[in-house]
């Protein structure tokens, strides 16, 4: 067994405040290790924050990397913990209803610190059968682990990404309720430019695709951390998308991505570059680091 996985069985049973300090504790000593992410996201906020203060945005970094420690390990009672700790830690706010009929919908989950724990929500606790797309990890035995947990309902149909796209609509025209997260930058070729934060971002523009090709609703489906564990927060049902533009709707779905960020900053996935893919002639942002 993987180390990793070793030490998050044991971690499952701890109690969620002393599993949070361990975070709290492990979150500083990654500000202060990982000086190659720190720079990333202290780009990234200084991009997107202008208008806060540097002692602000350093505040609120620091805040991000105890938040993404705190998550990793709450997967450890995520995916192995009892049904009785997924109650007591896990909430819902919203309408469900429309993932429990027969309509397809996108749902737009962004990378937010808690976007696995969403996912537990909806389909442990709420019985939504869910589609998502698949990244495979580096390391086998971590990969065979974050397979399981993510699937640990049984309810999850997971596509591979360098399947392609075929299968994802023929599945979605099947009624699939899809949770995608297409708010990292992926190059180029396979992204359009729009603003984030009034910055351009090369942007998937897969939200408006799958909608129409998938003859899908979309709605939003964020994830928060709380002091008691986590609450998936679902919005309603889009009106007016897809449209005709698929760069008009990444612009608006950037546009909501930020309402949703706004009311949680520290919660949201800094520690990528965001910005590393830049129009023709636009100098990157991030150096070397």
């Amino acid at each position: 067994m993987h180390p990793v996985v070793l030490l998050m069985r044991l971690l499952a049973p701890w109690p969620l405040g002393a599993l949070r300090a361990l975070g709290w504790v492990l979150g500083h000593v990654l500000w202060a290790l990982a000086r190659s992410r720190r720079r990333i996201v202290q780009v990234n906020l200084a991009l997107c924050f202008p208008q806060k203060t540097p002692r602000q945005r350093a505040h609120l970094a620091r805040r991000h990397f105890v938040g993404v420690a705190q998550s990793l390990l709450d997967r450890s009672w995520l995916w192995h913990g009892s049904p009785a700790q997924l109650r007591r830690r896990l909430q819902l706010q919203g309408d469900v209803t429309p993932l429990l009929g027969p309509e397809p919908v996108v749902m737009l989950a962004p990378h937010f610190v808690g976007l696995d724990a969403g996912g537990s929500a909806l389909t442990q606790l709420h019985g939504v059968h869910m589609a998502s797309i698949y990244v495979r990890q580096r390391n086998a035995a971590l990969d065979e682990w974050v397979r399981q947990g993510r699937n640990r309902s049984g309810q999850v149909s997971l596509y591979f990404r360098q399947q392609g796209v075929k299968q994802i609509v023929s599945g979605l025209r099947q009624g699939d309720k899809l949770y995608l997260l297409p708010d990292m930058d992926f190059g180029r070729n396979e992204s359009v430019f729009v603003p984030f934060y009034g910055v351009q971002a090369a942007t998937l523009p897969s939200l408006s695709r799958f909608a129409r090709l998938g003859r899908a609703r979309v709605m939003t489906a964020a994830t928060r951390m709380t002091a008691q564990g986590y609450c998936l927060e679902l919005g309603p049902l889009w009106a007016d998308f897809p449209s005709e533009d698929a760069l008009a709707d990444t612009a608006r779905m950037n546009r909501e991505l930020q309402t949703l960020i706004d009311t949680m900053p520290e919660q949201y996935y800094w520690v990528h570059k965001r910005f590393k893919t830049r129009p023709e002639g636009e100098p990157g942002f991030y150096g070397g680091g």
